[in-house]
């Protein structure tokens, strides 16, 4: 019902705002088309924006996760779907949503949303982990090349390849790059490139196309084959926005079939590029290596001990020269010192020697045995005694025999 209302009695918000609620509450719960602009998930809860596929029209949307859970294809941003929903006016702040009861995925979003959920599957398996990857050779013997017959992404990889590195090789096995039976045909070629000893890497080359077309790359089967390939492989499906499952499971993943042939192989030009610039490297740091070792040796040179290298000896030499004189000095002084010792000792020996007394006018009595006659007691009349001299003996025979009157009879060893 119309309110009736003027300016000098309007209707209060509330009374406007629960009439909106009760207007909006009769429209019911609808289905809904349109694309999921954005998803957040919560515990127990979801939150999406709902956008309409021609106008520029969005709406938020409510559910519980249940309602995705239910889904038997995983339900993501971007795919198309239908809403079972119901709209709800909140009086408080004013806002307009739409209840979810349940979400379906359609079309396109549905075949998106199948690839999606085969996706998480093969890379639950491991298939795109990256330490699978292989690295890529750095200049192949022979490249495999799959791709359609006589198509521009042919065209675009051996052009490009052959610009980069005029002596590339080629070993093309064409097959049908769209349609159902394209898949089978691919991993035939793949295998049978694969097989060749002289192959060293294998390019998928594909142009760009709707989802549709680019379908069988995003095959099980081929992912698999791929992943059990002993050659390196390398996606170039379509452009940069198209990213099929073979770009995850691929050793390498180009952006296009020319980015391909850039991955591939080297370019002769920048390859002598970087060479020049590695050899002008080489020879500089040849060059300040030699230039530091010179400084070295020059440092070194410079040291007084390698400028004169008899310094050191002749110092050595000097010193010795002077402890050897110290020491002929000091020995010198000693042989001084022990030839005064031992004349002084001569002299004090040759005065007490019995030789002085003898020049002195004294003589020794000596008997027929040698015994020295310190005494008349020992002689005899007629005895023979030898009488020494300084300077030799002399033969005497004794006529008599006198005692003295003043003669000592103490033994000289008692009285000592």
């Amino acid at each position: 019902m119309a309110l009736e209302t003027t300016p000098d009695s309007p209707a209060p918000l509330r009374v406007i705002s629960q009439l909106m609620g009760d207007y909006i509450a009769r429209l019911g719960a609808q289905w809904i088309e349109g694309e999921i602009a954005q998803l957040t998930l919560r515990q127990g809860v979801c939150f999406l924006t709902l956008r309409d596929l021609d106008a520029k029209i969005s709406m938020s949307v409510t559910c519980r996760r249940i309602v995705l859970d239910r889904s038997s294809i995983p339900i993501t941003e971007g795919a198309r779907v239908v809403v079972h929903a119901r709209p709800d006016f909140y009086p408080t702040n004013g806002t307009l949503s739409l209840n979810a009861r349940e979400i379906r995925p359609v079309g396109m979003g549905e075949l998106l949303a199948r690839i999606e959920q085969r996706r998480q599957l093969l890379a639950a398996e491991g298939l795109f982990d990256a330490a699978r990857k292989r690295p890529l050779p750095f200049l192949p013997r022979r490249i495999g090349l799959i791709t359609g017959k006589g198509s521009a992404a042919e065209h675009d990889v051996l052009e490009n390849a052959r610009l980069r590195w005029p002596g590339v090789e080629f070993e093309v096995a064409y097959a049908l790059m769209q349609g159902s039976s394209s898949a089978a045909q691919v991993i035939t070629a793949l295998r049978a490139l694969d097989a060749a000893e002289s192959v060293d890497v294998i390019v998928i080359a594909r142009g760009g196309g709707s989802v549709e077309d680019l379908l069988p790359f995003s095959d099980e089967g081929l992912v698999r084959a791929v992943a059990a390939a002993r050659t390196p492989v390398v996606s170039a499906i379509g452009h940069e926005p198209d990213v099929p499952l073979l770009d995850h499971v691929a050793d390498v993943r180009a952006s296009t079939p020319t980015d391909a042939a850039k991955r591939v192989v080297p370019a002769v030009a920048e390859e002598l590029q970087h060479l020049t610039q590695l050899r002008r490297r080489s020879w500089y740091a040849v060059d300040q290596r030699l230039r530091r070792e010179q400084h070295r040796l020059d440092a070194i040179r410079s040291r007084p001990a390698v400028a004169r290298p008899t310094t050191l000896l002749d110092e050595q030499t000097a010193r010795v020269d002077e402890l050897l004189g110290r020491a002929r000095r000091s020995l010198g002084h000693r042989l001084d010192l022990a030839h005064h010792e031992a004349t002084a000792q001569l002299a004090r020996v040759r005065s007490l020697s019995p030789l002085r007394t003898l020049e002195r006018g004294y003589a020794v009595a000596q008997t027929a045995d040698g015994t020295v006659v310190t005494s008349i007691a020992q002689l005899s009349p007629d005895s023979e005694v030898a009488l020494r001299v300084v300077d030799g003996h002399v033969a005497l025979r004794t006529l008599s025999t006198t005692p003295a009157p003043h003669a000592d009879l103490t033994d000289p060893d008692e009285e000592s």
